[in-house]
């Protein structure tokens, strides 16, 4: 019954296994390390994935926003003049992008990107409990929106901003225009495996597949 009820309300896996705890019934669900060898299909479709869509920036990160791993692209775009504390290991991508020493500056919409991604983390946080993620929301809120970021970029993104909410950077000379989309395991058994999602940055203008290449080759 225990189990019915959580799938039927689509508790994630990690909280499955809590209430049989709770209910006096053992865990079901198994948590492996990425490392584990039973796991080496899913860390080959990871980076299959993650190479596939070169030049396009993408990146794996846990049920935290912790980066599991990325593509060159997205390190690129990772590694633009921030504070390199914010990518020592491990690095949370909520608080590179958002923290004013880390990609913030060159958000041309932060104000609108930031909440989107506030309402993200509140959704995950209220969905898993995660006490981590609840003092990465507090520490977000107090990160400062600079007054100029709220400029969008000289030519508008080919997504309209009814459809999608856009990611529009600045890089050198060039105005980057990205929609996002989520990749998930849509059958997973595991632990660590259902709280995997791969983030992955497409362009939303020619302009910016043009920069992205051009990149690739520098």
């Amino acid at each position: 019954m225990v189990t019915r009820l959580a799938r039927q309300l689509d508790v994630p896996l990690r909280e499955r296994n809590a209430l049989l705890l709770a209910a006096g019934y053992a865990p079901v669900f198994p948590e492996r390390s990425l490392d584990d060898p039973d796991l080496d299909a899913v860390r080959r479709t990871i980076d299959l994935i993650l190479t596939g869509y070169e030049p396009v920036p993408a990146l794996a990160i846990d049920r935290e926003w912790t980066m599991v791993t990325a593509n060159q692209a997205a390190h690129r775009i990772g590694q633009l003049a921030v504070d390199p504390s914010l990518l020592a290991p491990p690095v949370n991508v909520i608080r590179l992008t958002l923290h004013p020493d880390g990609l913030a500056p060159r958000i041309l919409n932060l104000a609108e990107w930031r909440d989107h991604l506030f309402e993200r983390l509140r959704r995950d946080q209220e969905l898993s409990g995660s006490l981590t993620l609840l003092a990465l929301i507090d520490e977000i809120r107090g990160y400062p929106v600079a007054s100029s970021a709220g400029q969008v970029g000289r030519e508008a993104p080919a997504i309209s901003s009814e459809v999608a909410i856009p990611l529009q950077m600045r890089v050198g000379g060039d105005v980057l225009s990205f929609y996002s989309t989520t990749t998930v395991f849509g059958t997973p058994i595991d632990v660590t495996v259902s709280e995997l999602a791969i983030e992955s940055f497409f362009p939303a203008d020619s302009a910016t597949s043009r920069a992205l290449a051009r990149l690739k080759d520098e």
